[in-house]
């Protein structure tokens, strides 16, 4: 059985973007940090994506690696990006590319699918996606890197949940900014 991974940027008080949509509260990230995430998609199989961080992610990183000012880390990010499989989850989507393949049907059902296949581990992003499978009980791990920032509102990293979720912490590291990452596994 695969392994289900949600990791997200959120703020201090809970949010992975503001009102609006707005990231802008997490800047580019450290190198450091942006080269853990990078190390984190390399250990991935398949990356699962909701509708809104889908349009976010493929407006910029299939070229992403021919900015003026791209740094190495994100060179290596854009070409993993562009080759990883992808799965993006919509039913107002018409059309994926990029080595993605678009599923318009029941987001859980087919999760629960990818799951039970052999392979690496899967990354789950987008808050709607991820708080679908959360609510499900198929998230195996969740990695979070908080900002030291409150925007007040906005979209939610943690989905409501009709249980308690026990969480054991696995890692923590802080890196430049005061950003703290945080990596849980769930127990079952």
């Amino acid at each position: 059985m695969r392994k289900l991974i949600y990791g997200m940027n959120m703020t201090l008080d809970g949010y992975i973007a503001a009102p609006g949509d707005d990231i802008a509260w997490s800047g580019p990230p450290s190198e450091e940090l942006f080269q853990w995430w990078l190390d984190r998609e390399h250990e991935n199989g398949l990356s699962l994506y909701g509708r809104k961080l889908w349009e976010t992610m493929s407006s910029y990183w299939p070229t992403g690696d021919q900015q003026p000012n791209a740094t190495p880390a994100e060179i290596e990010f854009a070409r993993n990006w562009r080759e990883m499989p992808k799965v993006v989850f919509s039913s107002t989507i018409e059309k994926v590319d990029w080595n993605a393949r678009l599923v318009t049907g029941d987001a859980v059902i087919e999760i629960k699918r990818l799951k039970m296949e052999d392979g690496a581990p899967l990354s789950i992003g987008g808050a709607t996606l991820a708080g679908a499978a959360m609510r499900a009980g198929l998230i195996d791990e969740y990695q979070v890197a908080t900002y030291p920032v409150m925007v007040g509102g906005g979209t939610p990293f943690f989905a409501a949940v009709e249980s308690w979720v026990n969480l054991k912490l696995v890692e923590t590291r802080t890196f430049p900014g005061g950003v703290v990452l945080s990596r849980y596994e769930t127990r079952w």
